[in-house]
């Protein structure tokens, strides 16, 4: 049987299943969408079966079409990796490597130096601080920040490193304000928080808590929050390493609470396949080894 079917075919199912749509299929295989149908057409003819039902207003799977899809995509899945580590077995690293990750300078000198290590390396990136899930598909690698748990997703997330955090305010904002002690205390004091990255508004802290804070000041920048803290604009959480300057010159006043923020992690994502590509696995190698340098606590997970 299977000498009888066309790859291609499998391929414009599978892609047409997830999508539900021969267009967005066609699309996302770089195809012409009659050539798409085409394959469909050709695999339903082959196996003697309808694996989908079509009406000029939408597209269901039929039971065949579901036992097919999902008896086959894992197939699928471990032939591409296979293939894509045989292509990797030379002297050279080379390959498309798409990646999404924050414009930070110690990013893009780590990035910039692995390519230059391995020149075949075709490299792609966008940078985003928070990339939405559907922006994800196409990308071998993802690198985003996170506070407290991540939300489900069908990536595996792999932590590069971790910094502590700490919660300070500028002294000239106490003169207005009194001390918190309590995360009950810090609801009611004026606080900078991000606008859309590490899950938005709600402040984390340890032991699973988290509070809503009073916030005028909304930014998705490590840098500009902590000029905000220095204005007296608000409290602010702040990895400890990146404000201890301030706080041994007394420009900044580190808070004791009764809980602890949770730490700022700095995350690998990848499809949830059981093993990275090996030019991803190589990346994160490189990564973290280029990042141990920055002074941060570093988790090696393999």
């Amino acid at each position: 049987m299977i000498e009888k079917i066309d790859p291609r075919w499998l391929l414009s199912f599978q892609t047409v299943y997830q999508q539900l749509s021969f267009k967005l299929a066609a699309d996302q295989l770089q195809l012409p969408a009659s050539n798409v149908s085409r394959h469909v057409a050709l695999l339903e003819q082959q196996l003697n079966v309808r694996l989908l039902e079509r009406t000029t207003r939408k597209m269901i799977p039929t039971a065949a079409g579901k036992q097919l899809y999902h008896s086959m995509t894992p197939l699928i899945q471990a032939m591409n990796d296979v293939l894509a580590d045989v292509s990797l077995q030379s002297d050279s690293l080379s390959g498309h490597l798409k990646i999404i990750m924050p414009d930070l300078p110690f990013l893009a000198e780590s990035i910039a130096d692995f390519c230059s290590l391995h020149p075949k390396i075709e490299l792609s990136c966008d940078t985003q601080l928070n990339p939405t899930e559907g922006l994800l598909e196409g990308y071998d690698l993802v690198l985003r920040f996170g506070r407290g748990p991540l939300e489900d997703s069908g990536w595996i997330a792999k932590e590069i490193l971790r910094w502590p955090s700490c919660v300070v305010v500028a002294p000239r904002l106490l003169k207005h304000h009194r001390v918190p002690h309590s995360l009950d205390e810090l609801r009611k004091t004026p606080c900078i928080t991000t606008l859309s990255v590490l899950q938005g508004m709600p402040w984390r802290f340890k032991q699973n808590q988290t509070i809503q804070v009073q916030s005028s000041y909304k930014v998705n920048s490590g840098h500009m929050a902590k000029a905000a803290a220095l204005k007296g604009l608000g409290f602010a959480i702040l990895p400890t390493h990146a404000c201890q300057a301030e706080i041994d010159s007394g420009d900044l006043i580190p808070i004791e609470l009764t809980s602890e923020p949770e730490d700022l992690v700095l995350y690998a994502l990848y499809s949830g396949r059981k093993y990275p590509l090996e030019k991803v696995k190589l990346f994160l190698q490189h990564l973290r080894k280029g990042l141990a340098t920055h002074g941060a606590s570093e988790k090696h997970q393999e």
